[in-house]
């Protein structure tokens, strides 16, 4: 990978046509992932490359998948929801890792920037949430869930994504009305 990230900050100054950006060690989804988001991240952050082609010896949509997460990361591309979430720690008292995948395979075709925290417990989690646009803070088999930094209401643990999903859900309508309300942009 730094042989090819070498070699792109070389040619780049050199043309003037778009750039096109690969990292081509196509690894398995774990180890390309990393590979892809390193090199392309520190070229795409140095403002080398137009665009990009992320190679994983997995089901290409997860190319897509991980090539639209990296231009994410850096800011670079900002639809749709970013998903924050808690590493697992000895607080934990909830099914995290299984709500999160639910939270975002539910929330895949939402096209609004969003940041959405899911935290895994009463220590850190609220001061996340509350961050957040919408977010929920979880404890011993329930959680409470914000919205735009205020406590909304506390479910049960089997409530979190159906209740966080349905409050998403409401978030976007509003903001797409309160859209359609103010008018055309004078862009």
């Amino acid at each position: 990978m730094q042989l090819t990230v070498d070699a792109y900050r070389l040619l780049a100054p050199q043309v003037d046509y778009p750039f096109h950006l690969g990292i081509t060690e196509a690894g398995s989804a774990f180890a390309g992932t990393i590979k892809s988001s390193v090199g392309l991240g520190m070229l795409l952050a140095e403002g080398i490359g137009d665009t990009i082609r992320v190679s994983l010896a997995t089901d290409p949509a997860e190319e897509v998948r991980v090539a639209y997460e990296i231009l994410k990361a850096l800011d670079i591309r900002s639809r749709g929801i970013n998903v924050i979430a808690c590493p697992t720690c000895g607080r934990l008292e909830v099914d995290l890792f299984k709500m999160v995948e639910e939270i975002e395979r539910h929330t895949a075709h939402i096209g609004e920037s969003l940041n959405l925290a899911v935290m895994g417990c009463a220590v850190n989690g609220p001061g996340e949430a509350r961050t957040a646009h919408l977010g929920v803070a979880c404890g011993r088999g329930n959680g409470v869930i914000y919205r735009d930094g205020v406590a909304v209401r506390r479910v049960s643990e089997e409530q979190i994504v159906p209740e966080l999903v349905k409050e998403l859900e409401d978030y976007v309508t509003q903001l797409r009305h309160n859209a359609v309300a103010a008018g055309p942009s004078s862009d």
